[in-house]
């Protein structure tokens, strides 16, 4: 017998994955103890759970894959590969849509950029200051939201979004999105933008140690920060950022004040569902009538419950930079919000994950 630690492992399916697929009658075990629970496997399951595997990587609807593992061990695979083969004419025929719809999209995107210039690179020169301690604060409250994705070059820095006596810095990687705001002074020109690519704001950072003012300069599509005698420059990124205060919270989600450090053990010690190979692994939040943040059991059959990439939660908390944070949770399908509470405008988010239902 093989155990669900075991069988994880040998077919590349979670644990958590698996018990799903046994409440959903998908793989059973053969054996559970009645009184531990613990779920044991025959050596056969193997297989099934290896191809259950495959399956659930091709999208294959859950009514069948229960059918192509009730016949995939019978004499006769007819119904197999019938079964096989219209998922993939689905597909394919998906495919084939997608390609038609972006084919439209591009079309339109080429007339607008045909109809539009583009507002991205500062077209005269801006000269404004900064509080070094501020600047450094803002930096350190949206770095870590950057994305690195290589086919998505224009999210690989952090938003400069300048105007009036306000600095706005942006950062988001899709899935994750951190704002923070720093006063400056000098600037009495229209909104600018600009995105500073991830490697100068690693540098600027580094000169933003001691108190005093940083002078903050655009040429065109160049930065430069200087601190003391200290100066950190390089060119901006060619693109537009997206329109992020679309993106910005509703008001009106529940809020929980949490204590950082209890809070952040109880994620990397709590109940977690074990990702997948290359798949993150997932912490469930609920919101207890009190206001308490719970960690919800793979066995949570909670309707409002909260699946987050962990890694992500984990980083957002040390972003924030507070003994005490504030939790803010919409419908299950909304983002959740961590701010601090002193500074409404330093926030993140943090997508929810869909759990399998």
């Amino acid at each position: 017998m093989r155990s669900i630690g075991e069988l994880a492992r040998d077919s590349g399916l979670g644990v958590s994955a698996l018990r799903f697929y046994d409440r959903a009658g998908v793989l059973v075990p053969a054996w559970v103890d009645p009184v531990s629970g613990y779920r044991w496997y025959d050596p056969g399951q193997v297989e099934e759970a290896r191809v259950l595997a495959r399956l659930r990587r091709a999208g294959m609807p859950l009514a069948d894959i229960r059918l192509v593992l009730a016949g995939w061990c019978g004499p006769d695979t007819g119904l197999v590969r019938k079964l096989l083969t219209a998922h993939l004419c689905r597909l394919e025929q998906g495919l084939s849509d997608a390609r038609a719809e972006f084919s439209a999209l591009r079309a339109l995107l080429d007339h607008r950029e045909n109809a539009m210039t583009s507002p991205h690179i500062a077209s005269a020169s801006v000269r404004l200051s900064v509080a070094a301690p501020e600047l450094a604060a803002v930096l350190d409250t949206v770095r870590f939201a950057a994305s690195t994705d290589p086919e998505l070059p224009m999210l690989g820095g952090v938003l400069f979004d300048i105007e009036g006596e306000s600095l706005h810095a942006v950062a988001t990687d899709r899935y994750r999105m951190a704002v923070a705001r720093a006063g400056v002074a000098g600037h009495g020109r229209d909104r600018v933008q600009v995105i500073v690519p991830s490697p100068v704001i690693d540098a600027m950072r580094a000169l933003l140690d001691g108190e005093g003012s940083a002078r903050l300069s655009l040429d065109g599509d160049r930065v430069t920060l200087e601190a003391g005698d200290r100066q950190a420059a390089g060119r901006c990124l060619d693109h537009d950022f997206p329109d992020y205060r679309r993106l910005l919270p509703r008001a009106g989600g529940r809020r929980t004040v949490v204590e950082v450090a209890a809070f952040r053990q109880a994620l990397e010690t709590g109940p977690v569902r074990s990702g997948e190979a290359g798949e993150p692994d997932l912490s469930v939040l609920g919101v207890e009538d009190g206001g308490a943040v719970t960690l919800c059991a793979d066995v949570d059959e909670d309707p409002d419950r909260v699946a987050v990439n962990r890694e992500f939660l984990l980083a957002a908390l040390a972003a924030g930079a507070r003994d005490r944070l504030v939790l803010e949770f919409g419908a299950p399908t909304a983002p959740i919000v961590i701010r601090r509470p002193e500074d409404e405008e330093a926030f993140s988010l943090l997508m929810p994950v869909r759990l399998e239902n």
